[in-house]
């Protein structure tokens, strides 16, 4: 199948590892050319050493998405060596802040929603008109705990669901240019992330790693129907469906990639 993505340009925003990674991966397949960013300059070489794509069709430019400053310069500099975006991918994210809700401080709450919430905010808003010149593409990361809140991680839940809001309220006011805005949700996905969580776990536990993900599943997730984390490349095929042409009808939605995790419809 054509996905008509052949000669866009897209952004993918955490895309040196996990999940961007591999969506930047797909979407070279498909024959855009992608620009990936992240905070440190050395591993986005590293990443782009691992996609093994043809010279000129893979940049990567660091930038910090909680600094307005920096998201600028990377805006200007995208524009200057590769052009306008056609597609925008938001996957730059941390766990943040965790514990009890009365044990978590301001900061806490802050440095968790400046980067999972206003950090796509701030991308969106600078490359907004980018993608609204008749044919454009965004897609935010959201998480299954935006539907399905977890009590140890209410700031990684909170900035989550906002970005389900941000995404349909801004596909509700773009789509007449031309821009579909999605989002896609993840569970448990096999990432740099879930790896801190899971050693950190096993810490915890005195166990492996592999006891840890076991008894995460059958304590944590217990509606993870396919028992298992997800792979990347799992959650990197929806996306670039969703920046595609075979996409074109689908606009302000949700696409759960989580195993059957979230328990209702």
């Amino acid at each position: 199948m054509d996905l008509g993505i052949s000669g866009k340009k897209a952004l993918v925003t955490g895309g040196d590892s996990g999940i961007g990674w591999h969506t930047a991966r797909a979407l070279l397949k498909e024959g855009a050319t992608v620009v990936i960013t992240d905070l440190e300059q050395s591993k986005l070489d590293e990443a782009v050493e691992r996609l093994g794509a043809p010279p000129g069709t893979v940049h990567a430019f660091a930038a910090d998405v909680t600094d307005l400053d920096d998201v600028a310069r990377l805006h200007e500099r995208t524009t200057q060596e590769v052009g306008f975006i056609d597609i925008l991918v938001q996957a730059a994210g941390i766990t943040g802040a965790q514990g009890a809700f009365d044990e978590i401080d301001d900061e806490g709450w802050t440095n968790t929603i400046e980067t999972d919430l206003l950090g796509p905010v701030r991308v969106a808003r600078e490359f907004l008109p980018d993608l609204r010149r008749g044919w454009g593409r965004l897609v935010f990361i959201s998480s299954e705990d935006a539907v399905q809140p977890y009590a140890n991680e209410l700031p990684y839940c909170a900035a989550k669901a906002g970005i389900l809001a941000l995404s349909k309220g801004m596909s509700r006011a773009y789509a007449e240019d031309g821009l579909l805005v999605n989002a896609v949700s993840p569970a448990f996905i096999h990432t740099p992330m879930t790896d801190a969580m899971m050693r950190k776990r096993a810490e915890q536990l005195d166990t492996s790693v592999d006891g840890a993900i076991r008894t995460f599943l059958d304590d944590e997730r217990p509606f993870l129907e396919l028992k298992r984390r997800g792979q990347p490349d799992e959650v990197a095929s929806v996306i670039v469906f969703l920046c595609s042409d075979a996409a074109s009808f689908v606009v302000g939605s949700n696409y759960r990639v989580d195993g059957g995790s979230v328990a209702t419809i």
